[in-house]
């Protein structure tokens, strides 16, 4: 009987957690597969340290490894996001069909956890930390059930470091960086963003002591904090910022243009290490602006804004987001002229999308203006999903389609770009060199895919 008990000791579950690809398109089932990754993932090494101990873990990140259906699990684990959905769905059949049980999780899922629970044994709605553990000790017993629905998480003080010994990190560059989260979810309610709702609801952080020592413990200083709004909450962003300044790091992060009339705050962010920052200028046009319900971004100060990031030699990239009824087609030659004039190093260019929980996707359905509402979001690209006011869906993605390729031409490439001598102007050259590349691969559904 005592060897019984040693043995079963010994021989822990073995627990697979998949981070899927997805498809070239829908006329092509291939899944895109990548040499490196310049973010190494975060979801993966996150879960691994969320398991409770007995547990044989294997990371498996798809675009950078192909899944071995036939490999020894007792619970697969599939995180996903829409765009993987179809190939997470597909996967989920295969390793079923071997009598595997199968766990479904991920923003994907906040949206569509009724659909998802006819591809899996199990679906977790919501945060991991409220409901992973439950889920495993489950599935261990062999009692697992179709809908796990986690309760928000109202602290996040000592989170465990994820698990990067686990992932194989060979396949995210010679110089890593790594993802870190300081805070989660965002207090702001732009008609277009469902972000604030699938990260929990509510406006979290994280103690600054948790984020520095995670940071201490990685193997690289180049850190990207993966918030829905770094600085939202300026006392804690400054704390940190101040915490990060002996640790010599090179930051990028994302944050709202209100943050970029703070002079103090922009002080310190470039003390500490701020390399780049992604923002959500989104419009040009005022009106638009308004229509957003983006006060914070004012159209009459961007020019000193961005003049005073340049200043600073804080790399940056701008969103835009087009397709609304405040809209002409002018809007695209202003915004290729304003990007030209003001030498903005890199830009994304979006269509309006109306995504699930928002007030545009519910004023969209309201109008009877939605296109193929089932597949917004499940294939790379940007195909139109809204019937716009100013021209036909056909037209709306052939302008954004050539304002992308000719803001990231090689003559605006070098009217825009400083000489690639020093760090910031080297990062946004490839950049730029990446996102025309981008543009060599356009098809029929404006496919933004990286290549």
């Amino acid at each position: 009987m005592e060897t019984f008990t040693a043995t079963t000791q010994i021989m822990a579950s073995k627990l697979l957690i998949i981070q899927p690809s997805y498809y070239q398109s829908r006329n092509n089932r291939t899944p895109v597969r990548v040499r490196h990754r310049q973010l190494v993932t975060l979801v993966l090494p996150y879960l691994a340290a969320l398991t409770p101990p007995g547990w044989d873990i294997t990371l498996v990140d798809e675009m950078l490894q192909p899944v071995d259906f036939d490999a020894p699990a007792d619970v697969v684990a599939i995180t996903t996001w829409t765009l993987h959905s179809h190939r997470a769905y597909d996967m989920a059949r295969e390793f079923r069909k071997r009598g595997r049980k199968v766990i479904l999780g991920g923003p994907h899922i906040y949206w569509h956890s009724q659909e998802a629970q006819e591809h899996a044994d199990a679906v977790g709605v919501g945060e991991a930390e409220a409901l992973w553990k439950t889920m495993l000790e489950d599935a261990e017993a062999g009692r697992l059930k179709p809908l796990y629905q986690a309760s928000q998480l109202k602290d996040l003080s000592g989170f465990p470091f994820p698990r990067y010994d686990l992932l194989k990190l060979g396949g995210y560059g010679f110089i890593k960086t790594f993802a870190v989260q300081a805070t989660r979810g965002c207090p702001l309610a732009c008609e277009f963003c469902s972000e604030r709702l699938y990260l929990g609801g509510g406006f979290r952080v994280r103690p600054v002591q948790d984020v520095v020592e995670e940071i201490k413990r990685l193997s690289s200083r180049n850190v990207f904090f993966a918030e829905s709004n770094f600085g939202i909450k300026r006392k804690h962003a400054m704390e940190l910022m101040e915490a990060l300044l002996p640790l010599r790091l090179r930051w990028s992060t994302l944050w709202s243009m209100n943050l970029c009339y703070d002079k103090e705050f922009l002080d310190l962010a470039q003390r500490s290490g701020l390399l780049h920052v992604n923002i959500g200028m989104e419009s040009i046009d005022g009106q638009t602006i308004a229509s957003m319900r983006k006060g914070q971004n004012k159209t009459e100060r961007y020019h000193v804004v961005l003049s005073d990031l340049r200043r600073r030699g804080i790399s940056f990239s701008l969103n835009f987001i087009f397709g609304w009824d405040t809209e002409t087609r002018e809007v695209f030659p202003n915004t290729l002229r304003f990007l030209e004039e003001e030498k903005v190093p890199v830009a994304y260019f979006n269509l309006l999308t109306p995504e699930k929980g928002t007030s545009f996707y519910e004023r969209m359905r309201q109008q009877n203006r939605i296109i193929d509402e089932h597949e917004i979001g499940r294939w790379p690209g940007q195909p139109c999903h809204i019937r716009p006011l100013y021209c036909t869906p056909r037209e709306l993605q052939e302008d954004v389609q050539g304002i992308h390729r000719k803001f990231y031409s090689l003559p605006s490439m070098v009217r825009r770009l400083p000489l690639p001598v020093k760090t910031p102007a080297i990062a946004s050259w490839m950049l730029n060199l990446s996102q025309r590349r981008v543009s060599d691969h356009f098809d029929g559904e404006n496919n933004f895919t990286s290549y």
